[in-house]
Order: C-alpha cells, then structure tokens, then sequence
C-alpha cells in the first residue's frame, strides 16, 4: 500500500478518537467551570439566608440576653433570602413556574436554630381536587435530644444550657451544664469535656438521621416528577460539622443540575449569629492636631471626629491608626 493509503487509514482511525478526545476535554472544561460557578452561588445564597435569620421584631429575641449564642432564628427570613438569591443567580426571579421546578433539585435546607431544628423538604400532599401534589413545607421542629443509660432525658442547645427530665417523677430543670450538674448526678454532666462531645454528636447524628430519611423520601416524589437523577446525602467532614453546631444557621443542599456530561451535587453552610464588633474613631490629637484611628478604650487626649466600622476605613480618609497604650507624639 502506498504512504498515503496509510495515511487515510490512520486519519479514519484516530479522526474520531481525537474527536471523542476533544469533546470529553471541552465537557470537562465545561463541567469545571459550570461547578465553580454554581458553588460560588450556592455559598451565596447560604449566606444571604444565614444573615435574615437574625431578623426579628422583638429585642428579647436578639443574641446576647442569657447567651451570647441565643437568638430566635427567623426561617422564613432566611428562606425568603435564600430562593432570591438563587432565582436571581439563575436567571429565574421573574418565573414562578421556573423556580417551582428549580426547587426540585434543593433536597433539604436545615435551619440550626438553638435548640433544635428545622427541615424544609419537599412533602407530597393532597390537592382541593383529590389528587397528589408536591410541595415544599417546614417540617416541625426537632430537639436536640439524648436519652442516657439511666433513662434520663436531657435537651441540649448550642451552649452549655441543658434541659434535664427524670424519667421516674416526671420532674425538668434548666439551666447551665455545671449548675444542673451540681443538682441531679447524671455522668454526661460532671464533664464538660464529656459533654461537649456529647452534645455535638447529638446534634450531628439527629440531622444527619432526619436528612438520610427526607431525601430517601425526596427521591420517591421526584421520580414521580420525571426526575431521574438520584439524590444522596454528601459526605460532610467533622470540621464543617463543628462550624455547623457551633452557632445558628443554615445548611442547604443543591443537587441534579447538570453540568456539562456529569451532575452537580454540592452543600452550603451560612451562619446567622451577628459579631458586634468595637467601633473604630476617628479624631485628632488635642496637642499636635495629626488625626488618629483609635477605640473607645484608648485614653489618650484625642478629639472624636467621626466614627468608623473598622480601621481600614478610618486608614482610607487619613487616620493614622493607634493602639492603646502605645506612645503619641
């Protein structure tokens, strides 16, 4: 056979193998850059519901009265936020058909409130007209529950407070973990190191426990939808874990979307407990007249001007920044 025989042989072999080549690279190119976007809008949005959970009407609501981890976690706020932020990211904020079908691909979202939770999962119901329906709805909300040795039944929240309940006389207290302790001889409570442990695999394994089941129970009604993809809790490390049970929160999942020739699968975590942080002034120097940053603890003889979030501001309009108990000339 002459060289060129050979030649359209091998470019009639390897053609479509480079071309099957180059289409898995561009699918892969695409998957990557579809997934990084999708992420970036999903922590996003967990963020934005995580903020709204600190929204409430009522001041003896807020953090900080009897712990500095208490609050009432508005859900509804948070939701609200949460499906805003997604609509708007994918292109959907002015179809509400589009983004009843978009939530087909949310599992669950878990509000970590004090102490307890709740789901947001799709449920099937019946419609005016007799036939199923499904929907998203809240799920009651769950105690952070744990039932010792002895019987004892103890409610725990993000904080050393506990709720103690004798199985025998029916008799509750409530109060720090050190305090109830000194009162009622139940081993969790004489550690707190014990207890710390405790507590947090408590609060672990009832989400963890509810969310196998409530997607177990998504994929049955998506099916029915049309939905092939099946959905499965994600692998959440310890360290995420502990970000999750440290304070209140939300925890959402987005599941299905394809993403180039695989399928996005992926968690947020957004935090709801506002840091309040110390103002930074800005002011000049009663006896040389240079401006300087500093807080309301410094007690060098300065004029307060104006008051800043936090010192890079102050630095932005020309605050020199100080410390207290640094030397000012």
């Amino acid at each position: 056979m002459k060289i060129t025989d050979w030649a359209v042989i091998f470019v009639l072999i390897a053609g479509p193998l480079l071309w099957i080549s180059s289409w898995n690279t561009e699918q892969l190119r695409e998957a990557n850059r579809l997934e990084i976007k999708y992420n970036s809008v999903l922590k996003t949005a967990a963020q934005d519901a995580g903020t709204l959970l600190n929204r409430n009407e009522s001041q003896h609501y807020e953090s900080g009265y009897g712990s500095a981890k208490f609050m009432r976690a508005d859900k509804e706020a948070g939701l609200a936020a949460l499906k805003e932020t997604l609509a708007l990211n994918f292109g959907i904020a002015d179809d509400p058909l589009a983004m009843q079908a978009f939530m087909t691909y949310i599992p669950a979202v878990v509000v970590i409130d004090y102490d307890g939770y709740y789901i947001y999962a799709m449920e099937e119901l019946t419609g005016a007209d007799g036939y199923p329906i499904a929907e998203h709805r809240w799920l009651p909300k769950k105690p952070y529950v744990y039932r010792d040795r002895e019987g004892n039944s103890l409610s725990f929240t993000l904080d050393q407070r506990v709720t103690v309940v004798n199985p025998v006389t029916g008799e509750s207290v409530t109060g720090l973990r050190e305090t109830v302790g000194s009162e009622w001889i139940i081993p969790v409570l004489q550690n707190e190191e014990a207890f710390e442990q405790v507590r947090r695999s408590v609060i672990v394994r009832s989400i963890e426990d509810d969310l196998a089941g409530i997607i177990h129970r998504h994929n049955e009604i998506s099916r029915k939808l049309g939905v092939s993809y099946t959905f499965t809790l994600p692998v959440i490390p310890q360290e995420e874990w502990n970000n999750t049970v440290d304070d209140v929160g939300v925890l959402v999942f987005l599941q299905g979307i394809p993403v180039g020739n695989q399928y996005f699968n992926n968690y947020a975590l957004g935090g709801g407990r506002l840091v309040k942080r110390r103002p930074v002034y800005g002011g000049i120097h009663l006896e040389t007249g240079i401006k300087y940053a500093f807080n309301d603890k410094c007690p060098f003889p300065f004029q307060p001007v104006e008051v800043f979030t936090n010192a890079r501001d102050a630095a932005a309009s020309g605050y020199f920044e100080v410390e207290c108990g640094q030397g000012v000339h």
